[in-house]
């Protein structure tokens, strides 16, 4: 059952942490007590008996106790537990924690005694009187409530982790170095791991609720400080390895430049000189680039990859999803075809020919999904691999990426924006820079949610963008009709658009088509000879076509706010006026304020920080999907200043000892938490 809750270990049980405290600790007098209150008695038991409560259910059977403190009297109940008449004897002491009910049902207040007032179903502890306060642990004090599982209660769940707390703790060890404890003046790690779990002090109940009691603040901090050793020893040891010292003449750039439709802006003329300098170092490159949707990055990591190409060596760009690698295949392809390069796509569906030719060295530019960190797929001289939305891929992608050639440079792109603290953790161990404008001539896209009642205005938009020569996206949540989810689907939406708009070409594109049936619709959309393009989520991101001003979302309050503003970055890409349709059913409270926020602004990394409040960090970027280990205290947004410390002292802790040969168990421990998946500490 513990294996439920993820509890596989000692560690695992200790870091358990309960998620919220109840405050127990005040015990009333049976005297005092009131009707519906949620209290805390203390008291000898007079009489127990084993009862059947009902004729029609002879076998149910109900314990029935009375308890006395000297004020007063109060009846207890409790259904299907009849080892409690063995337990409850007379003349053994009580504490009772739950609900008061009056008794027999009547709603009439009789003389407070037990006749009147009961508790079902309490929470109960039996005091040894010879026993210190300090050892209850369901009554009488803060309590913890944890997450449980079927079949474990609370108090079995208490008991056990109270066990293991006092078996174990004179075995923790802590390997924080003493001077940073002293230095924030964090509690010892025993006084906190047993705080947090059985605290003390009753005033600090809102602290610890909110989790950030100072004991929360050193668990938190300790994740923290082991998450940012190992980005730090992972950046340190890419720092010290050789890479390459390119050295690009500027041919193949200068002659993009010049076939370009249109001039860099400001940022991406700053993030590529950035990535130029980081490029002509010895040592490997390891940059993320941030940018919003339709900043530029793609023309600014093409680039990139023509000053690798100008240096003898071959460049790479992987994608997350099949269409998008086609999509990155088609643009370069189309950009670079007029140079003499030579381009080849690598998916699943796509291998064939192309695994040899990107052996031998005959391609400059290989483009694929994760199929180019498969084995059997090998290159004659990668020098630059870029790798597009990093938050689809992760550490450990990465580095097998680095594994397909001699150390190279490893640039990251995302159109995701992510809030700092978000940054700090998953691309700890990356320089970051940031295109932070737009293209000129970009008009804001005009963002209105509406209802199915409201269906004929968007038909109306749609008819009157399309009349001006323009396209419109109508994207569904799923593909197809299903007796599981009631929700629209693609398929039929097409059947319906087609109908309605019978005088428009009208198709369909989702990520069952092959590829190949996939690339011919786009290609037709791109051309202008499909009017409406229905679709699933394959056009969330990558896809570029300036003629498209409309983008009706269906569902719109099953999408995330990530998911939404990306689908919205597919219009808006022209110098036309743009519109997003979010058509929304029945949105939760939580899919409301998604809605709202989208209306209200188009800044990406607004949205970010909105959507990250909404839906917490765990949701907002599963440590599981980077490839960083899971945090089990620390909230990246609740404790914000305490990353920021952590990555400090870390990264100097780092720097002034690479290996951390003076601390022996601090490497161990940091070791231990991320799984001994990386070489954090490499020997040679």
């Amino acid at each position: 059952m513990l294996g439920r809750l993820g509890i596989h270990t000692i560690l695992d049980a200790l870091l358990y942490l309960p998620f919220r405290y109840e405050d127990r600790s005040a015990i009333k007098k049976i005297a005092d007590i009131s009707f519906e209150e949620l209290t805390t008695i203390s008291g000898k038991v007079v009489r127990s008996d084993l009862v059947s409560p009902s004729p029609r259910r002879p076998r149910l059977k109900m314990v029935e106790a009375i308890i006395a403190d000297g004020s007063g009297t109060i009846k207890a109940k409790w259904f299907n537990q009849p080892y409690l008449k063995r337990v409850l004897k007379p003349g053994s002491s009580v504490v009772l924690h739950g609900a008061v009910k009056y008794g027999f049902g009547s709603g009439k207040v009789f003389l407070r005694d037990a006749a009147c007032f009961e508790m079902v179903n309490p929470e109960y502890e039996l005091l040894d009187d010879n026993e210190a306060d300090t050892d209850q642990i369901h009554t009488g004090r803060i309590v913890p409530i944890y997450r449980s599982t079927e079949g474990l209660s609370q108090k079995q769940l208490r008991t056990i982790l109270y066990t293991i707390l006092h078996s174990t703790a004179s075995t923790l060890s802590d390997h924080v170095p003493a001077t940073i404890i002293k230095a924030y003046n964090f509690p010892a790690l025993r006084e906190s791991i047993h705080n947090v779990h059985f605290p003390t002090d009753p005033s600090s109940l809102e602290e610890l609720n909110r989790g950030i009691s100072p004991y929360h603040q050193r668990l938190a901090f300790n994740e923290l400080f082991t998450l940012q050793l190992g980005l730090a020893a992972i950046k340190k040891g890419e720092a010290t390895e050789k890479g390459i010292s390119f050295a690009p003449d500027g041919r193949f750039t200068r002659q993009l430049l010049q076939r370009l439709p249109f001039t860099l802006t400001a940022a991406q003329e700053r993030v590529f000189d950035e990535i130029h300098t980081d490029m002509q170092r010895p040592r490997a490159m390891n940059r993320l680039i941030q940018g919003d949707v339709g900043s530029g990055k793609t023309i600014v990591a093409l680039l990139s990859m023509l000053a690798a190409v100008e240096c003898g060596y071959q460049a790479a760009l992987m994608a997350p999803t099949e269409i998008l690698a086609e999509q990155h295949f088609i643009t370069i392809h189309r950009l670079i075809e007029d140079l003499g390069l030579r381009i080849h796509l690598l998916t699943g569906s796509q291998r064939n020919k192309n695994v040899e030719i990107i052996a031998s060295g005959n391609a400059d530019i290989v483009v694929g999904t994760h199929a180019l960190i498969q084995e059997g797929v090998s290159f004659n001289r990668l020098g630059l691999a870029v790798v597009d939305e990093q938050h689809r891929f992760g550490v450990m992608q990465r580095a097998l990426l680095r594994k397909k050639g001699q150390n190279p440079d490893i640039l990251v792109m995302t159109a995701t924006p992510i809030p700092r603290t978000l940054a700090l953790t998953l691309y700890g161990d990356l320089d970051y820079s940031i295109i932070d404008e737009l293209p000129p001539n970009r008009s804001p896209i005009i963002t209105k949610l509406v209802s199915e009642s409201q269906r004929e205005q968007v038909h109306a938009t749609m008819k009157d963008e399309i009349s001006k020569g323009r396209q419109v996206y109508v994207v569904y949540p799923i593909i197809e009709e299903s007796e599981k989810i009631d929700l629209k689907d693609a398929v039929t939406g097409k059947e319906r658009l087609q109908r309605r708009f019978h005088e428009f070409n009208t198709s369909l594109i989702h990520g069952k088509m092959k590829p190949l049936q996939r690339e011919e619709i786009m290609a037709e959309f791109k051309k202008g000879g499909i009017h409406i393009l229905v679709s699933t989520t394959v056009i969330e991101v990558g896809v570029d076509v300036p003629n498209a001003t409309v983008m009706v979302i269906i569902h719109a309050e099953r999408f995330g706010l990530s998911q939404l503003h990306q689908l919205r970055g597919r219009v808006g890409r022209g110098g036309s006026q743009s519109y997003c349709m979010l058509l929304s059913y029945h949105p939760s409270e939580d899919a409301r304020k998604r809605l709202h926020v989208m209306v209200e602004t188009t800044d990406g990394f607004r949205i970010a920080e909105e959507d990250l409040l909404i839906r917490g960090p765990g949701e907002f970027f599963g440590t599981r999907q980077s490839g960083l280990p899971d945090l089990k205290v620390a909230d990246v947004q609740r404790d914000a200043r305490l990353l920021e410390a952590a990555r400090k002292e870390a990264f100097a802790l780092i720097e002034d000892d690479p290996r951390l040969e003076k601390y022996p168990a601090l490497r161990e421990s940091i070791e231990d938490f991320w799984g001994r998946k990386l070489e954090l500490f490499k020997t040679a």
